[in-house]
């Protein structure tokens, strides 16, 4: 997947910015991370949820990898200074400009002066806010994807989520679109019902017996609180046992699930570390991963095996759909 992140304006585009008033539970700039650090012990962060990221991209014709802003649960507030188209995809969170409801999955454009609020977070976790043109801010090692951990990316380069008086410098062209517009129906993604999340077997499965493996698939396993960017912690009653030992660590990536000695699995996130000791059971399909990232605590999920034709057949559709601008 792609990631077009640069600070740089094209020539003769008008400037505006969007202030922030109420930073809500957790905003951050982010993109679709940093491709080829990992060598470097630089985690790739991004997005947690790549599929309503994209969208919010493609209904101002952004690049998928445009970055734009991740809410975490809700409770945004921002103002522009210049008439901007905006896009908000993802959770069902409620969004109002100036008091008057402007539905999710969709593309509006915000007056100068306008207010955007959000509330929280219904069904899902986060929701994505793009801007027509992109946000125009430095990247570092390739990326504006925020990591706070590492103290990298963002609006200052620094690390930091967004606070109140935060000014991001964006595009800001009225005349872009003629009307707003809602992604279809059948694309929005429904955060209200459990998922069933497709894992491609590898690592050290074989290692595993062949009971333990059927009991993760078999298994309704529970969101742990103690979940963040960085990983998915989940738990169940009967967790995993025999759980096979691992003497030497190894790189590991998003997506990844360790086993570690408890036998609740872990499902690595995109800020997740570069090396691991943990055993490794497979890794979840990347647009799976994103749905996981909308699961709030205590609800469950479930997995099945999937293959790596199907990961590849459906990388390349998601692709091929986000990367054409409309």
């Amino acid at each position: 997947m792609s990631s077009d992140t640069s600070g740089v304006a094209a020539e003769g585009t008008t400037l505006g910015q969007l202030e922030i008033l109420k930073p809500g539970m957790l905003s951050q700039l982010q993109d679709f991370g940093r491709i080829g650090t990992l060598r470097y012990g630089v985690s790739r962060s991004g997005v947690m949820d790549p599929y309503a990221a994209a969208w919010a991209n493609r209904l101002v014709r952004n690049r998928m990898g445009t970055p734009l802003i991740e809410v975490a649960l809700g409770g945004l507030q921002l103002r522009a200074a210049q008439d901007t188209w905006l896009a908000i995809a993802g959770a069902a969170i409620p969004a109002y400009l100036d008091g008057r409801d402007v539905g999710s999955w969709s593309r509006f454009l915000m007056r100068a002066g306008q207010v955007l609020s959000l509330g929280f977070a219904a069904s899902g976790q986060r929701a994505y806010i793009a801007v027509q043109g992109g946000f125009v801010i430095d990247s570092v090692l390739g990326a504006i994807a925020t990591h706070q951990r590492n103290g990298v990316g963002g609006l200052h380069g620094d690390g930091r989520s967004l606070q109140r008086g935060d000014l991001l410098p964006c595009v800001a062209d009225a005349s872009a679109f003629v009307c707003g517009a809602c992604a279809p129906w059948q694309q929005r993604t429904d955060y209200s019902v459990t998922p069933t999340l497709r894992v491609l077997l590898g690592g050290d499965a074989e290692r595993f017996d062949e009971a333990e493996r059927a009991k993760f698939f078999d298994a309704c396993w529970q969101v742990s609180p103690d979940t963040d960017r960085m990983g998915v912690r989940l738990s169940h009653t009967a967790p995993l046992q025999r759980i096979p030992t691992r003497t030497l660590s190894l790189g590991i990536t998003p997506g990844a699930i360790q086993i570690p000695p408890s036998g609740d699995p872990i499902v690595l996130m995109s800020d997740c570390q570069t090396m691991g000791g943990y055993p490794l059971l497979g890794w979840l399909h990347p647009l799976d991963r994103g749905r996981l990232a909308q699961v709030p605590a205590r609800q469950t999920v479930r997995f099945i095996e999937s293959s790596i034709e199907t990961l590849q057949a459906d990388m390349q559709r998601f692709a091929d759909f986000f990367e054409v601008v409309p």
